[in-house]
C-alpha cells in the first residue's frame, strides 16, 4: 500500500510529462503541429484518467467507518471554503475574459466614434459585475 503512495503520483506526472515529449519529439517529421498536438491531449486525457481511475479503485479501498455527527459537520464546513472559492475564483476569471474582449472592442469603437464612450463604458461595467456577483455568492455561502 505504501508503494501505491509513491507509484501513483509519479504516474501522473508521467502521464502529463509524455504527451509534450510527444509533440516536441515530432518537429523534425513531417506530421502536421496540429496532428501532433491532437493526438499528444488524446493520450494526456486518456492516460491521466485511467490513472485516477487505478488511485481511486486501489488507493481508496478498505473498511468504511460511521462516523459521528460531529465530523460529519467539520466535513460540511470544509466544502463551503471550498465552494466560496470556486465561486469568486471562476466569477473573477469570467470577468477577465469579459472585460478583456469588450473593452478592447470599446477602445477600437471610440477611436472611430468619440460619442459612444457611455454605451461602451456600460457594456464593459456589465462585464465587471460578473465579479461582484461571484464575491456575493461566496459571501452568502460563507455566512450561512
Amino acid at each position: 500500500m505504501t508503494t501505491l503512495k509513491f507509484v501513483v503520483p509519479a504516474l501522473l506526472l508521467l502521464c502529463i510529462a509524455a504527451p509534450f515529449a510527444y509533440y516536441y519529439k515530432g518537429r523534425g517529421n513531417c506530421v502536421s503541429p496540429r496532428k501532433r498536438f491532437k493526438t499528444a491531449l488524446a493520450v494526456n486525457v486518456v492516460s491521466f484518467f485511467s490513472v485516477l481511475i487505478f488511485a481511486t479503485v486501489f488507493m481508496f479501498r478498505g473498511n468504511v467507518f460511521a462516523a459521528d455527527e460531529a465530523a460529519a459537520v467539520n466535513l460540511g464546513g470544509g466544502l463551503k471554503f471550498i465552494a466560496a472559492a470556486l465561486s469568486t475564483g471562476l466569477g473573477c476569471i469570467g470577468t477577465g475574459i469579459g472585460v478583456g474582449a469588450a473593452a478592447s472592442s470599446a477602445i477600437g469603437a471610440i477611436s472611430e466614434n468619440e460619442g459612444i464612450f457611455g454605451k461602451t463604458l456600460v457594456f464593459v461595467g456589465l462585464a465587471e459585475g460578473v465579479a461582484i456577483y461571484g464575491f456575493l455568492i461566496s459571501l452568502m455561502i460563507l455566512f450561512s
